[in-house]
């Protein structure tokens, strides 16, 4: 049975690269690479990986790093916007930052806040930092943070983005057992023409779309 691209179902992926741990490949339509489906840890373990993340809202040094997506999305935000922060973690930043500046917010995420009724409704932003990476059904994931963003609304992405294959073979991101979803320039330009998005790449892991109004 041919193995499908997890984010656009496109047939055939191509091997893209080996490491001691598991093999990568490549779809040759959305350009996603992603980790063996064989090699994904089960919940448990995936979790216990998570539990050992230091998100503390009190760090500065962490606040500036969420920053790089705070600042540019806030310049873009009318005041007194509603958002969700969707995969949270397990030490909620951005969300606060966000709050700070005015702005009404929301939690998601599968293990730490995992009450789904946020999902139920729409928003002017959707926050996504360091979490898309961690998908292993990106395709329902992506038309999931789609359906929560009213129209006019933004996506704000933060993710490493892939280069080529000599640059992940060195890449230290790929070593993390839960990042298995590996999105690059190509991939979201790919998205944002499927779903008629506008795109700004910011630096080498920013990405805001723009849904259309």
């Amino acid at each position: 049975m041919s193995m499908l691209c997890p984010l656009c179902q496109h047939i055939d992926p191509q091997h893209y690269h080996q490491d001691k741990r598991r093999h990568y490949f490549q779809c040759p339509q959305c350009k996603l690479v992603f980790a063996d489906p064989a090699a994904l840890l089960p919940a448990s373990a995936e979790k216990q990986i998570y539990d050992q993340h230091q998100n503390n809202p009190d760090d500065l040094g962490y606040r500036k790093f969420l920053n790089r997506l705070a600042a540019p999305l806030l310049l873009r935000l009318p005041l007194q916007q509603q958002g969700l922060d969707f995969g949270c973690g397990p030490g909620p930043t951005l969300s606060l930052m966000l709050a700070d500046a005015g702005h009404e917010m929301a939690l998601y995420d599968p293990y730490f806040v995992p009450d789904r009724s946020p999902l139920k409704q729409q928003y002017d932003f959707v926050t996504c930092t360091e979490a898309i990476e961690h998908f292993y059904q990106p395709r329902r994931e992506w038309h999931l943070l789609l359906n929560l963003i009213r129209p006019g609304g933004y996506l704000g992405i933060m993710t490493k983005l892939v280069r080529n294959k000599d640059a992940f073979a060195q890449w230290h991101y790929k070593n993390d057992p839960t990042h298995v979803s590996f999105f690059s320039e190509a991939t979201f330009r790919y998205l944002a023409k499927q779903h008629n998005l506008r795109l700004e790449i910011l630096g080498n892991d920013i990405i805001l779309l723009q849904k259309s109004a």
